[in-house]
């Protein structure tokens, strides 16, 4: 199907279904403001209960032998449904969190509310799909909407289908044909009445009060600081604390600087920290772009917020790969046909996740990742690098360590650029070596980042 209808679409201007309500399905659109999925659903129904799904599945052992979601993602998540309840709740309604699969949960709540109509966003990865195709499996209408993208797949110069193999193409295609996103909505000021919730069987219900959020260590052996403190309340996850992030860092010279400074290690200033609130849903790409503009207007334009642009072209590409390959990014080959089958050291593996190779740079990496859930683009593509063309292990293992840490894990993101790295993926390069010694005299030449999350006294790896 052209402009990839199939996912792309918006809830009918009345009600079609049994009884007027409409069940509200937030997965990684956290957030009120420029939320098209629950602007329609909100504008065709009398009655809306909006959910969330806690997964049991992110909790169980991975085939790599740890849980797909850690304790880090946890409690940001946390957070950010606890801001998201509040915003609802000022507008009339509440979340209600329930654990269970959604596909065992969505349809027994609509039984019990007598409707069977579901809004969501829509989202292009295959486990996702899925759960949509067992949600109309098993009766129900659901109506999912494309909103995750800065830019409008149907606007682009081009098919989704036909999506440029070469970033580069894509990038120039789109700045040719002066395509750009569209104003983000308004966050909604009222939403439809909440049904009652005192007669939902066998619902386990969760959350609903204050996040008691995780204070993670400073790092191994006391050293280091986190390049993004997510305990700090302005840096907590949720749309209130994205919003008012945006407008600090907008406001500052840090877009300005963007280009030269986001190749850094350490600190909170050198890179926009976006992505975590991005990940979660929220906060929108057209949100940001918008003040990226209003940045520009203001301040003037600059190498610095264009790069800003640029990147948010990466994060869209990454999406939209996913709508013209879908499953076959997960495949162990990726796009690659005649791709052998990645090795796979188990032992090589666990000592990179642990940060214990004997490498000082990427060890470092490793011990930052693991300590706060966060680590700079930089680090992550020297240590994927490492993993993969050094120790030879199946990039999907770092895929899914990545998955289980990163506080702004994206599925679309995080497939892309390990696929990029492998040379499994769209990379004209067939893969990416980052030799860590020469990226260690690079960006760390003083060695303060080892010495951060390595000690002082114990950098003295090979690329000390």
């Amino acid at each position: 199907m052209g402009r990839s209808a199939l996912l792309l679409g918006a809830l009918p201007a009345r009600p079609q279904a049994r009884g007027d309500g409409v069940i509200y399905w937030f997965r990684t659109d956290l957030r009120v403001g420029d939320n098209l999925a629950l602007a329609a659903a909100s504008a065709s129904a009398a009655r809306l209960l909006p959910v969330y799904c806690h997964d049991p599945a992110a909790d169980t052992p991975t085939r790599w032998g740890f849980t797909r979601r850690g304790a880090h993602r946890r409690t940001f998540l946390d957070a950010a449904l606890t801001d998201l309840d509040a915003a609802l709740r000022a507008r009339g309604s509440r979340l209600l969190q329930v654990r269970g699969a959604a596909a065992d949960v969505l349809p027994a709540l609509a039984r019990a509310l007598g409707t069977d109509r579901v809004a969501c966003e829509a989202i292009a990865a295959p486990e996702e799909v899925d759960e949509l195709a067992s949600l109309r499996a098993a009766g129900l209408q659901v109506q999912a909407v494309w909103q995750s993208t800065m830019l409008d797949p149907g606007l682009l110069p081009f098919e989704v289908e036909a999506l440029p193999k070469v970033f580069t193409d894509f990038r120039r295609a789109v700045e040719m044909a002066g395509v750009l996103p569209a104003a983000p909505l308004a966050p909604l000021a009222a939403l439809p009445p909440c049904p009652s919730l005192d007669q939902l069987p066998g619902m386990v219900q969760v959350g609903g009060g204050p996040c008691q959020a995780l204070r993670p260590e400073r790092g191994y052996e006391g050293c280091g600081e986190a390049a993004f403190p997510w305990w700090r309340p302005e840096f907590a996850g949720g749309e209130r604390a994205a919003l008012a992030h945006l407008a600090s860092y907008f406001a500052s010279a840090r877009p300005r600087h963007y280009k030269v400074t986001r190749n850094g290690l350490s600190g909170v200033d050198f890179s926009s920290k976006f992505s975590p609130w991005l990940a979660q849903g929220a906060l929108s790409p057209r949100v940001v772009f918008a003040a990226l503009r209003r940045h520009e207007a203001e301040q003037g334009a600059s190498d610095g917020s264009y790069w800003l642009w640029f990147e948010l072209l990466w994060r869209d590409y990454f999406r939209f790969l996913h709508l013209q390959h879908g499953r076959r990014l997960y495949r162990a080959r990726g796009l690659g046909d005649g791709a052998s089958p990645p090795a796979h050291d188990p032992a090589a593996f666990e000592a990179w996740c642990a940060g214990r190779t004997g490498q000082a740079f990427v060890d470092a990496g490793m011990r930052e990742l693991a300590a706060t859930g966060w680590l700079s683009n930089r680090m992550r593509q020297v240590v994927a690098s490492y993993l993969i063309h050094d120790l030879g292990c199946d990039w999907r293992a770092g895929a899914a360590w990545f998955e289980a840490q990163l506080v702004d894990y994206d599925t679309y993101s995080n497939q892309g650029n390990w696929l990029y790295i492998a040379g499994r993926g769209t990379d004209p390069r067939g893969g990416r070596r980052f030799d860590p010694d020469g990226q260690a005299a690079r960006y760390d030449a003083d060695g303060d980042y080892r010495a951060r999350w390595l000690g002082a006294h114990r950098h003295a790896g090979r690329s000390a």
